[in-house]
């Protein structure tokens, strides 16, 4: 007999909202695992506790946030109505079956009125990773740091074209006296203080439609406008401790230290290594690790030679005598230390002239052969030795399986591909949300694991 159901769709029905979530759904987990109370008094500062009329549950406007950064909704507009349209979500934001939700437009006016020039993002980013470390899932011991590229919302054909300054390193204090010392200990003179230095610019295409991003190549040899994540990641839940958003054409190495600092003072990571790849690998960072005594691990850099001419690894570095020794066993003796830290070691053109290795070992019209060697060379030298360690190996190795999983999940599962809004602050805003969202689902995930063997033993 055949029988349809049309007739039951205008059926009442009296049903609990609890009954119709699933046990196993991932928001349970969340809410039962996952403390969102907080974000109630990092807010409450910009309501008025007596007047004007009742607002909406600012904890539910994040939740709402937190939902479509955890499945991966780009549209507000679209979660809106996913949220009308799923039960899930209305349970896990309170709502019942009939009860209105809250509309894209008064999730946007907050965060033009209350979130704009705010830190609330950062601060509810680093209250779940505090209740990471409150459950054990983070231990600060070895941190993972890379960054990624992300696509900003602008046409990349419409851009200007500007002069820029070329932005001075942070670390210039610390590097002239370096040099100072090296000098002194070689019998040199000091050098000048730097003064009425002109500053160095560049040319850089603006984009007119997202000013903040800067114009960038990708890994696949395309060009466009974006954004630079930096995240780190610790090593033992793969929880993300740190995110930082920049132009893309900001380079990995340039906010890793102050980065570094900030967890060290947020969170009092006592922090035993660092994994980085090679695009981190310079003198300052080498330094300042090795000065902190963190174990760092960072990944081969390969140098190109020019074809046929011998390369500098082959020239051996006497640290007794301070001189450079090449294949043939001559002495390039110290000449000088320059003002950006680096070491000349000269040869001796008299006996260039007669060397059978002069055309291969260098073309300059003196017959004579420099070679570099920075003041921090040394630790740079023990970072290589640190990778080649059995421990420095393994370390290596997880990076795929930590920062690197995380941006990939991030990219696949949270919409990290593009830039859903423009300007720096409401990138900064998505990254750190989406980087949340990823510690919630890790934090429920894992504390639901540990409830269900705590209950099976």
């Amino acid at each position: 007999m055949l029988r349809t159901r049309s007739e039951a769709q205008g059926r009442l029905e009296a049903v609990y909202i609890e009954q119709l979530v699933r046990p196993d759904h991932l928001l349970r987990k969340i809410q039962r695992h996952v403390d969102f109370s907080f974000i109630v008094d990092k807010i409450k500062d910009q309501y008025c506790l007596d007047n004007g009329r009742p607002s909406v549950d600012p904890v539910v406007l994040f939740k709402m946030l937190f939902i479509g950064y955890l499945f991966g909704i780009r549209s507000e507009r679209r979660l809106v109505q996913e949220i009308h349209d799923n039960i899930a979500y209305r349970w896990f934001l309170g709502l019942g079956l009939t009860d209105p939700v809250p509309s894209a437009s008064t999730i946007w006016q907050n965060r033009r009125r209350r979130w704009k020039d705010s830190e609330l993002c950062q601060e509810i980013f680093d209250e779940i990773v505090r209740q990471c470390v409150d459950h054990g899932l983070v231990d600060g011991r070895v941190l993972f740091t890379d960054g990624t590229l992300i696509k900003a919302n602008a046409n990349k054909r419409k851009f200007l074209r500007e002069q820029v300054p070329v932005s001075t390193r942070e670390y210039l204090a610390d590097l002239d006296k370096a040099v100072e010392e090296d000098r002194r200990e070689h019998g040199k003179k000091a050098l000048r203080a730097r003064k009425g230095v002109i500053p160095k610019t560049r040319e850089v295409r603006r984009s007119t439609t997202d000013p903040d991003s800067a114009y960038v190549r990708m890994k696949d040899g395309s060009e466009c406008f974006a954004y630079r994540e930096h995240r780190t990641v610790d090593g033992k839940y793969n929880i993300i401790t740190d995110v930082h958003v920049t132009p893309g054409n900001v380079h990995d190495s340039v906010p890793y230290v102050e980065r570094i600092q900030r967890q060290q003072e947020t969170f009092g990571f006592d922090i035993e290594a660092a994994v980085l790849d090679a695009g981190y690998l310079n003198a300052w960072i080498s330094h300042w690790l090795a000065e902190h005594d963190i174990f760092a691990v960072i990944g081969h850099r390969r140098f190109q030679s020019v074809k046929g001419m011998l390369r500098k690894s082959q020239f051996h570095y006497d640290r007794n005598h301070d001189v450079y020794l090449c294949p043939l066993g001559h002495e390039l003796a110290y000449h000088t230390t320059n003002r950006e830290g680096y070491r000349l070691y000269r040869s001796d053109p008299e006996v260039c002239k007669k060397c059978p290795l002069l055309l291969r070992c260098t073309r300059s019209r003196a017959h004579m052969k420099i070679i570099t060697r920075h003041v921090w060379e040394d630790d740079r030298e023990r970072l290589r030795e640190n990778r080649l360690s059995p421990w420095g190996k393994e370390l290596y190795q997880k990076r795929k399986e930590t920062v690197e999983r995380s941006f990939a999940d991030a990219k696949e599962l949270h919409g990290m591909r593009y830039a859903r809004m423009r300007g720096l602050p409401r990138v900064r805003e998505q990254c750190l949300l989406t980087a949340a969202a990823q510690n919630i689902k890790k934090l429920a995930l894992v504390l639901d694991r540990r409830e269900r063997r705590a209950r099976l033993a």
